[in-house]
């Protein structure tokens, strides 16, 4: 597996794109356009993108006082500084505060609820949160009652969207904390409520010491009942993580897979090498479900520009843009977007190759995918490439 002869910063600096728009339609997209845009979202976990002010609530309600801040503006900058540690450990601590304020059914239906909303405003419009039941059973509540509290909050969300006039469609996937001994008895749960709800199943959790083999019998056992999982692999660990994620458990696909760089080499005269696991993901087009502000401060990338979504955007991987935790990292799908827009001086037509790969990953049929695509991706594209066209009336002169 090769390694990297010059650093992708100097990469992207011989690279970077020169010549001329020729066009309007080449043209950057506004953050008016890319917050309209219809986006997809595969990676997002529920107890990472909470309001503040929700957070603060629930707590009162609760009577937890562990919360560091109780002014809401505080509090949310206080998650977003205590996740930029650079460690994947020290980040994932942030959620002791979140889970905390998660243990009812009220909560858990208000929160879900709160994360469509917050989603279809800025232009998503399908999503797939996770979340790990196991997390929420403090109060008293059953494994099968908080999905059902979850889904529930979900369905109000999207009635809540669709009256504010924003369309999205929400499914849940299921995570076992890899930890944890419970991965198969959560499998087993995603498998019940996969027609009411759930599309899928994950593992997650600090990386390092906890190898995805260790729940190889919860992956078997949905591989024989033809469901559907992904892995978070390759991002505070490297490919040893993603092999093992892949090639023993089957996932369909990779939680971040970032690392997956590390088997590419870029030589000094600009050539690219890829080795064979990096040539076996891009080959059998498995999705990558990058979350670039979130690899930042994990250190998993150093700077949005040395970030390798760019080479692997070049080179034709099956790449999808996600939020993680969009509290943890005070972002949304759309601040995503503008990042890698300034960065790499993306347009529309690259926004919605990201949006259809991640649409064409998603875990609903196939019939239902297409048809989103077909129906509701392209056009909104297409709409926004065309306002060009109809440039608004320049004020009269007096």
């Amino acid at each position: 597996m090769g390694h990297r002869s010059v650093s992708f910063g100097e990469f992207y600096a011989r690279r970077r794109y020169s010549a001329a728009m020729t066009s309007e339609t080449s043209t950057l997209p506004t953050s008016d356009q890319i917050r309209r845009a219809p986006k997809v979202l595969l990676h997002d976990h529920l107890d990472g993108g909470l309001r503040p002010g929700t957070i603060v609530e629930l707590a009162h309600a609760r009577g937890y006082a562990g919360l560091p801040e109780s002014d809401p503006e505080k509090l949310g900058t206080w998650f977003r500084e205590a996740a930029d540690s650079g460690s994947l450990e020290r980040y994932l601590e942030t959620f002791a505060h979140t889970c905390a304020v998660m243990q009812t059914r009220e909560a858990l239906t208000r929160v879900a609820a709160e994360c469509a909303e917050d989603l279809a405003a800025d232009g998503v419009v399908y999503a797939e949160i996770r979340y790990a039941p196991e997390q929420h059973l403090e109060g008293g509540l059953s494994l099968e009652e908080v999905v059902e509290a979850v889904n529930d909050g979900f369905r109000e969300g999207e009635r809540r969207a669709r009256a504010a006039g924003h369309r999205i469609r929400v499914g849940a996937l299921l995570t076992a904390m890899r930890h944890a001994a419970r991965a198969l008895e959560i499998a087993e749960l995603a498998n019940r409520y996969r027609d009411l709800g759930v599309v899928g199943f994950d593992i997650a959790g600090a990386e390092a010491g906890y190898p995805p083999t260790r729940h190889l019998d919860a992956f078997e056992y949905l591989k024989r009942e033809n469901n559907h999982f992904t892995i978070h692999a390759g991002e505070a660990f490297g490919l040893p993580s993603i092999w093992q994620a892949l090639q023993w458990c089957g996932a369909d696909r990779l939680g971040h897979g970032v690392r997956i760089i590390d088997d590419i080499q870029v030589g000094d005269d600009g050539t690219i090498t890829l080795g064979r696991l990096a040539s076996y993901v891009r080959d059998k087009r498995i999705p990558l479900e990058m979350c670039p502000s979130s690899n930042l401060q994990t250190g998993a990338a150093p700077s949005y520009a040395e970030h390798p979504i760019g080479l692997l955007r070049r080179l034709q991987f099956r790449l999808t843009v996600n939020t993680d935790n969009r509290l943890m990292s005070g972002t949304t799908m759309s601040r995503e977007f503008e990042h890698l827009v300034r960065t790499f001086r993306y347009t529309l037509d690259d926004m919605q190759w990201f949006t259809v790969n991640a649409m064409k990953s998603a875990f609903i049929p196939f019939d239902e995918r297409l048809a989103m695509i077909n129906d509701v991706i392209k056009p909104g594209y297409a709409e926004l490439r065309a306002e060009w066209l109809f440039p608004k009336a320049a004020p009269t002169s007096v």
